[in-house]
């Protein structure tokens, strides 16, 4: 099949093929993150070598070369069941590419593919078989008979160009935009891995394909209506494992050099050997695949969530625990393979040595994690199954498999799974009906904004690029270039207008930065508009107006002025974000990272990665840092440099942002602390801040906490606030402001005497009145967790909500034990909305109580329920439920 008297290892591969390319001008790009850009929502984690270059393609960014390579990191998951199974299915995988931006087109691509195949790597020209676009009628398109004359220029005869229809040989990334036609090249394998019959693209072993070509040449806009491009242009993709097994021989990838290693781990870890046993088999290549994408997506940055990447890493990661452990690996192993991972690919992707402080945190907790919830729901789930076998149920309905994933977290694939291999089934289409009902109530709090700024875009008028001075100055004489009404469709918008300008002062919102505000004034003074919005497009911008005086119209000359006041509160906020990034990463580990973040003239918001909550003695030390920072008055500039150089300097950059060449890099001081890629509006000196106070701190996501903080005359007018509370609490207990501690102790200690008094009257029912008086506050809001008599869980339901009613905006958890045989406790939270909106929730309360008791249950955000089968642990499971209320509320 090859040439190569040796055979060429991936690392080979890839250095092969880029050097290739770079010999015949093509511009080497490192590979994009794994997270798109935050302004790509087409796709959760990037899935082929295009998606970093979309914004070249559809011509909303200049690229750095017309000829570009690249071997980009991917990720896919819609054959994850697959995995394991099959000889080339993975969700992990690199992808080499050549591209061409109006630049060369069919011919030259061939011929390059063609080169390449023959020179670089040695396949056999006899062995090479093509197919091209055979034409669609729909489309009003005939075969691709340009494409046919090329391969045959090149030397490829007729009888091996094979014509396939548009669901083979036609790429679109949507259902409008750019598309074309495509050519993939395979390799015959020979007739011993088929027939006489056998044809690329047919279900077969006997051709593999190895490139593709994708020819972009049209626009398709509606859907099934072509317009030829102005420019064409060239996206090619080239699987690198599936060309590492033709290379070495391997009759799969997971035989090749980047797997083989794998393997060999699986196999010390425990007793199996590959090979022996198909079962087996499939659980070490899911253990090999799964903890390479787990690897390289913390490297990029995600942490295992239940919502976005976050979930697809959680996904992957309980499979690979999953699989382990059925394979006998003692616990820890996992990080082991991230361990292999890094040796294996570390070369040619230094962050896995950058980020692996943070793939060393996140792989240890989860699989810690994931054993107790491994453990327990495997129990849940052998239930389950025996209650459907006792009722001669075909298999397990959907309200059970969803309170398992929901509630306790069980992957529904591993209920999928366990389920098939006790003969059963599971209600699939009824858990997703539950899982899109969730997801709906997720969306609906967004929908209108969403729909404002749909109609905002779709109102951008055609000019040439903004040049933006705002850093410079904050009033800027201009043109108006353009001006496009509001969407017709989107009543919120009337008034408002989108224009163009030449020059513009205004920032538009990014990097977690909110746009400016301000106003825009007519020279000849005959209008005046305040400024909506500012919107990004790329590298270039466009601003939302409601026009309060006047007309605008193109051409005309105005004064635009930025709200000075919002603008330097902004700044001093987004300096601050920085100072905050430093202090984390040092009072926590280098594990945290940048989660999201709001930077506006009110407050900022900073979402990182961490696994728990702050201490109050963290917190006190994140503070005091930030603050020494600010009264050192370090200079802060914002210096352009090369990206290598600046990440030279370790310099922070978002996950999932694209960079170009030359960046814009904050740095504070001398670089010690803070360096950033930054885009953002900042203030001169650190002393501007004046003051930084936390205010809150609570969860944002699974693995994500979230910190808010005023700076400047906000934090001022917060403490003083603070002062003046405490002045009334001193007022209230009678005394002075520094007796204030001692006396709430005295106080707590005469209610803790008082809660000893009886809740029984004398007909044994419970005194909800009594019950009520036992409740103390946290954080302004009375908190109840107590056990009461009786052991009747729908009598415990009754009392909740009367105590509740006495208590108001409160969170109640009662437990009772029922005598039995066997005793069981049951537990049962009512949470106001008031303290939902907080974060508490009742369901994940009496969840928390419900583990401490050895049972489970779940219910809705304002009422829960719950059992246990441990009645001795229930002051210890209420326990749990007051720290899970405490910890939602945030700290004292």
């Amino acid at each position: 099949m090859c040439e190569f008297s040796e055979q060429m290892t991936s690392d080979e591969i890839r250095e092969t093929y880029l050097r290739f390319f770079e010999e015949r001008d093509h511009r080497r790009l490192p590979s994009g993150s794994l997270v798109p850009p935050a302004g790509d929502t087409s796709v959760l984690l990037t899935t082929a070598g295009m998606h970093p270059l979309k914004a070249y393609f559809q011509g909303r960014e200049r690229p750095p070369a017309p000829r570009l390579t690249s071997v980009q990191k991917c990720f896919r998951t819609p054959d994850i069941d697959n995995v394991g199974i099959t000889a080339r299915h993975l969700t992990f995988f690199e992808m080499l590419g050549n591209f061409s931006i109006g630049d060369y087109f069919k011919q030259e691509a061939v011929e390059l593919a063609w080169q390449l195949s023959l020179e670089g790597f040695g396949f056999d020209p006899q062995r090479i078989w093509v197919t091209v676009f055979e034409g669609d009628e729909a489309l009003g398109l005939g075969p691709d008979e340009e494409a046919v004359d090329v391969w045959r220029s090149v030397g490829v005869p007729r009888e091996r160009i094979v014509a396939l229809p548009r669901g083979e040989n036609w790429w679109q990334a949507g259902a409008t935009g750019p598309c074309g036609p495509c050519s993939e090249l395979y390799l015959d394998r020979g007739l011993e891995f088929g027939t006489p019959d056998d044809l690329p693209g047919g279900e077969n072993e006997r051709f593999l394909e190895y490139w593709n070509l994708v020819f972009m040449q049209y626009d398709q806009d509606p859907p099934g209506t072509l317009t030829p491009l102005p420019t064409h242009n060239i996206d090619t993709g080239l699987g690198l494992n599936r060309l590492a097994a033709i290379l070495q021989d391997k009759p799969s990838v997971f035989e090749t050099d980047q797997f083989l290693p794998l393997l060999a781990l699986g196999e010390e870890l425990g007793a199996a050997r590959y090979g022996d046993a198909e079962a087996t088999d499939r659980g070490l290549r899911i253990l090999a695949d799964h903890t390479r994408g787990m690897t390289f997506l913390i490297a990029d940055g995600v942490v295992p969530s239940n919502e976005g990447g976050g979930y697809v890493l959680r996904r992957i990661m309980r499979r690979a625990i999953f699989h382990g452990r059925r394979l006998g690996f003692e616990p820890g192993f996992l990080i082991d393979y991230a361990g292999r991972v890094r040796a294996l690919m570390g070369g040619a992707y230094g962050e896995l040595d950058r980020e692996w402080a943070s793939i060393d945190r996140w792989v240890r907790g989860e699989e810690e994690s994931f054993t107790r919830t491994l453990d327990q729901g495997t129990r849940q789930l052998d239930e389950l199954i025996a209650r459907a076998r006792e009722r001669g149920a075909e298999g397990i309905d959907a309200a059970d498999a969803f309170l398992l994933h929901d509630t306790h977290g069980f992957p529904f694939d591993l209920t999928l799974e366990l389920a098939a291999e006790q003969g059963l089934g599971v209600d699939e289409e009824g858990f997703e009906a539950r899982m899109d009902e969730q997801r709906a109530r997720a969306r609906a709090a967004g929908g209108r904004a969403q729909a404002e700024a749909v109609a905002d875009v779709e109102s951008i008028p055609t000019a040439p690029p903004s040049q933006f001075t705002g850093y410079e100055v904050l009033e800027q004489r201009s043109t108006v270039t353009a001006v496009g009404g509001a969407a017709p469709t989107a009543k919120p918008l009337v008034g408002r207008v989108v224009v163009k300008l030449a020059e513009s002062p205004f920032y538009a919102a990014g990097g977690g930065q909110v746009s400016d505000a301000g106003e825009l004034a007519c020279e000849g003074g005959d209008c005046r508009a305040r400024v909506a919005d500012v919107l990004r497009l790329g590298e270039d911008q466009a601003v939302v107006l409601e026009v309060l005086d006047g007309e605008l119209r193109p051409g005309e000359r105005v004064i635009a002025r930025v709200d000075a006041p919002a603008r330097h509160a902004t700044a001093c906020n987004h300096t601050a974000t920085h100072l905050l990034h430093a202090a984390l990463r040092r009072v926590l580990g280098d594990h945290v990272r940048q989660a999201g973040s709001y930077v506006g003239p009110d407050k900022l918001r900073f979402d990182f990665t961490h696994g728990r909550a702050l201490e109050a003695a963290q917190r006190v030390e994140v503070e005091d840092l930030v603050n020494a920072w600010v009264l050192r008055n370090d200079r802060v500039r914002a210096l352009e440099t090369t990206l290598d150089e600046a990440r030279s300097l370790g310099a922070m950059a978002l996950f999932g942002e694209k960079y170009g060449d030359v960046v814009r890099m904050v740095e504070v001081g001398d670089g010690s602390y803070s360096r950033e890629l930054c885009g953002g509006t900042h203030v001169r000196s650190t002393a501007e801040i004046g003051l930084f106070k936390l205010t809150s701190e609570g969860s944002s996501a699974a693995n994500v906490r979230r910190v808010e903080a005023l700076t400047g005359p906000g934090a001022v007018a917060l403490l003083r606030h603070h002062d003046r509370l405490l002045e009334q609490a001193a007022g209230a207990a009678r005394s002075s402001v520094d007796e204030v501690p001692a006396r709430m102790a005295e106080l707590q200690a005469q209610l803790k005497e008082a809660r000893k008094r009886p809740v029984a009257g004398g007909d044994g029912a419970v005194d909800a009145n009594a019950l009520a008086g036992r409740a103390e506050p946290f954080d302004g809001a009375p908190v109840l967790t107590e056990i009461v008599p009786g052991g009747d869980p729908k009598a415990l339901l009754d009392l909740a909500d009367r105590v509740k009613g006495r208590l108001g905006d409160a969170a109640v958890v009662l437990g009772t034990v029922e005598a039995g045989p066997p005793a069981r406790v049951h537990l049962v939270a009512s949470v106001a909305p008031a303290l939902v909106a907080r974060g508490v929730k009742a369901g994940a309360v009496v969840k928390a109580a419900a583990q401490v008791a050895g049972g489970g249950g779940g219910g809705k955000d304002t009422m829960a329920q719950a059992g246990g089968r441990s009645p001795e642990k229930l002051p210890v499971a209420l326990a749990a439920a007051r720290a899970a209320i405490e910890e939602a509320l945030g700290p004292r």
